[in-house]
């Protein structure tokens, strides 16, 4: 089954939901640009993310996040992975939605958890436990991600496994827009 985007996919999720890894692979599977969104952020401010957030916090960060993002989808149709706190923005959401399929990548907290222990440079988990805020997030996030037009849950799997999930789910989604299109 070959899929056309009509607008970009944008990948929202908690940090270790796969976004960045799901996305580069759906961005090859339909032939598509992949943008990291984080990627870009360091790359506009010269600076990384957890230093972002060191020297200007939080509010500076989410800031720089929703011009970056309002950029990336000015441009033509792409993949793109957004940071765990870009969809809780509602201009964000906004962008999103008028631009894109948002696709929620949602993950249970042990595979949360486990993901995040492999990298260190997550600014919101240094500030104490580790499952504990990513529980919080989840409890803070979650009801605002359900929003997305798409949920996939991200497998503690083969990534492929993911990736044929989230291209079901587009199919599905693709012929159910294109339905409400022509009445």
């Amino acid at each position: 089954m070959a899929l056309t985007l009509p607008r970009s996919l944008v990948l929202i999720g908690l940090m270790g939901a796969g976004k960045t890894a799901i996305g580069r692979r759906l961005a090859t599977r339909f032939g598509l640009p992949f943008v990291d969104a984080d990627h870009e952020i360091e790359k506009a401010a010269g600076l990384t993310i957890e230093d972002i957030f060191d020297t200007y916090g939080e509010p500076a960060f989410r800031d720089v996040e929703r011009r970056v993002i309002a950029r990336i989808l000015e441009g033509g149709v792409q993949v793109v992975s957004t940071g765990g706190g870009a969809y809780m923005d509602m201009d964000t959401r906004a962008t999103i939605a008028e631009r894109g399929i948002s696709l929620w990548l949602r993950a249970s907290l042990d595979l949360l958890v486990t993901r995040t222990g492999r990298r260190g440079n997550r600014p919101l988990l240094k500030r104490g436990n580790r499952r504990e805020i990513l529980q919080d997030l989840m409890d803070k996030r979650y009801p605002v991600y359900a929003r997305a037009d798409l949920t996939v849950d991200s497998r503690d799997g083969p990534p492929d496994e993911t990736v044929e999930a989230a291209i079901t789910a587009l199919a599905g989604f693709l012929e159910r827009d294109a339905d409400d299109g022509d009445g």
